[in-house]
């Protein structure tokens, strides 16, 4: 059975019918949290509780910790740039964990920054530790992920793309929103994640929405390919990828051909005066609502709920 787990500045808690629980515990950070199980299991058992809506959500995801986010992930979102899923190669990047930020706080643009993008994504919390040569498999998988939080992969398109690596147009502050909740799932649970539901609103209006059986590669094939060469420990968070519907869209084919034949920096200049022209990239205000659940509510991330502001 699923236990939903929420941070304030100064204590963890864990969602009962009746409230939120404060758990009796020194963990400062997920991954001391996260083996700490009697005490969230105390907490959910009952006693005082508060009302969720009374507390100061942070990040239920702490820094410094690992952040490793799978690229191009969802078939959706290869064939809207312009990709076939069938050549997608698993690879993987790395954000600061300085990007991290909580559920309802503001998302900040840069100064330098014009064309800034949104990607929901179902973030992976590690829950134990996962050495390199470690063996993942559906059976085991459980053991390695302790629970699922939404997370949005926000990304400087006009950073990240002349320079062909992610990691500056990704890393910025607030740049990796991540709760409302840590939702630990047991094993029956984790089997159901093609059933989450994936859904992101501006304003209001629907951009992104797709289930995980989108995925080219779920999460076992991503954790056995990352830990031939990378360890895990406990409370890292692996990004899994966003389907269709992010502002970044790929030009026509013809326009692609006849942009190969320029040169570099021109061809650059005639991208993002184009895509300066698309409305759908964020602006100062523009509310982000992220969500993650199965259609039938029987496992629910939570929803955050963000604020554009420009530096």
């Amino acid at each position: 059975m699923s236990t939903t787990v929420l941070r304030t500045a100064d204590a963890w808690w864990v969602v009962t019918p009746t409230g939120a629980a404060e758990v009796r515990t020194t963990a400062t950070t997920t991954g001391e949290l996260l083996a700490d199980r009697q005490a969230i299991a105390a907490a959910a058992a009952g006693g005082g509780t508060v009302p969720v809506g009374e507390l100061a959500l942070v990040s239920p995801v702490t820094a410094p910790c690992r952040v490793v986010a799978q690229m191009t992930n969802f078939v959706s979102h290869v064939t809207d740039t312009g990709g076939d899923p069938a050549t997608v190669p698993l690879t993987f990047f790395r954000k600061s964990s300085g990007s991290i930020s909580g559920p309802y706080d503001d998302v900040v643009r840069p100064a330098h920054v014009r064309l800034l993008d949104y990607e929901v994504e179902i973030g992976l919390v590690i829950g134990r530790d996962t050495p390199v040569g470690a063996t993942v498999t559906e059976d085991t998988l459980a053991d390695h992920v302790a629970g699922l939080v939404v997370t949005n992969d926000v990304s400087a398109r006009d950073v990240q793309l002349p320079q062909t690596q992610f990691y500056e147009a990704k890393s910025y502050p607030t740049f990796t929103p991540a709760g409302p909740a840590l939702v630990l799932l047991d094993a029956g649970e984790l089997a159901r994640f093609t059933d989450l539901r994936l859904r992101l609103r501006v304003n209001g209006e629907l951009r992104q929405d797709m289930t995980a059986a989108d995925m080219i590669y779920p999460p076992v094939q991503a954790l056995r390919a990352l830990t031939r060469f990378q360890r895990l420990d406990p409370g890292d968070l692996v990004l899994t990828g966003t389907p269709v519907g992010t502002a970044l869209s790929a030009p026509p084919k013809a326009v692609q051909k006849i942009a190969s034949l320029l040169p570099e920096a021109v061809k650059w200049r005639l991208f993002f005066r184009g895509q300066a022209r698309n409305p759908a990239y964020l602006r100062n205000g523009d509310v982000v609502e992220a969500t993650v659940a199965t259609d039938d509510g029987a496992i629910d991330l939570g929803t955050q709920r963000t604020k554009v502001r420009y530096a």
